[in-house]
């Protein structure tokens, strides 16, 4: 059984072009049922043996702990991609989560920062006057003014930058690369990083990633993310901050500006224009609240 939950990941990894964060979250989630499993049901040999019935028992026994609904939905589309795989493959005969619903799941409109927050972090670091300021000062900005996802922004070689053009190539998750043009101040900042900051970061001459950490090397989701909190609770922004807090920012501000919904789609590399319309629905909600009427009392 095992055998087969490593052949489901690494389909998920090599021909899905899942990133490593998606597959872990699949392996986790996937490994504490088939733990579950051995555990209520030894009898069963292989993955044929399973039946909707014991599925069925398993998603109530997750509705029974303090898992959020959406946890629990995430746990059973695993769940129900594992045994899609299987089918398809021939491994098992009929789908045992064939008829396996999932917890209604509220969507929640995306957090967003004003554009007066988003100037008082992007001037946080300037008052380091250092590469690490530097770097930071060039990595909110590249966060903010393209809309980058976090893994993006940290596997941006020094080759993706040209600042003739005033354009940044970003590789997505499916591995297509965009364009995504880069405004003065950005190109400004990233100069300066690149002339004064990241010449006295780099320890390996080989080294080519454009961001890099106090060791020299490319720096990690985890170092940019406690780079983002640190630069949100100096600016008095509270630590609720995230990187994709920068991602909504950037989406919804385009928004604002006049931009067509088609075209923040493909700045933010969206395979489907359905993911992008959440903005649509958060201005919406913007503007019902600006023209509703205030209570005088």
């Amino acid at each position: 059984m095992d055998d087969q939950l490593g052949d489901f990941l690494e389909f998920l990894a090599t021909e899905r072009n899942y990133s490593d964060n998606t597959v872990a979250a699949y392996r986790n989630d996937l490994s504490q049922f088939t733990i579950w499993l051995k555990s209520q049901h030894p009898e069963i040999a292989s993955w044929v043996d399973t039946r909707s019935d014991i599925v069925a028992s398993y998603v109530e026994a997750l509705k029974q702990k303090s898992y959020t609904a959406s946890s629990v939905a995430r746990k059973i589309a695993a769940i129900k991609s594992f045994f899609h795989f299987l089918l398809a493959r021939g491994i098992i005969v009929s789908d045992p989560t064939m008829n396996l619903d999932s917890p209604k799941v509220k969507k929640h409109l995306p957090e967003t920062l004003p554009i007066e927050d988003v100037e008082k972090l992007l001037e946080s670091p300037k008052k380091k006057k250092t590469p690490k300021g530097l770097r930071d000062l060039a990595l909110l900005h590249v966060l903010y003014s393209t809309g980058m996802r976090v893994t993006e922004v940290v596997s941006l070689q020094v080759s993706d930058v040209d600042l003739e053009t005033a354009s940044i190539s970003c590789k997505s998750k499916d591995n297509h690369a965009r364009e995504l043009p880069l405004n003065e101040e950005t190109v400004q900042v990233l100069d300066q990083y690149l002339s004064n900051g990241r010449p006295h970061l780099v320890k390996d001459k080989d080294e080519t990633a454009l961001f890099l950490n106090h060791r020299g090397q490319q720096l990690t989701r985890q170092g940019l993310w406690l780079i983002i909190k640190a630069y949100a609770v100096q600016a008095d922004l509270g630590d609720k901050v995230t990187p994709h807090t920068l991602r909504h920012s950037f989406a919804a501000h385009k928004l604002q500006s006049g931009s067509e919904l088609r075209e923040i789609q493909l700045l933010l590399g969206h395979a489907n224009i359905s993911t992008t319309q959440i903005y649509s629905q958060l201005l919406s909600k913007e503007n019902e609240e600006q023209a509703s009427p205030v209570s005088s009392f």
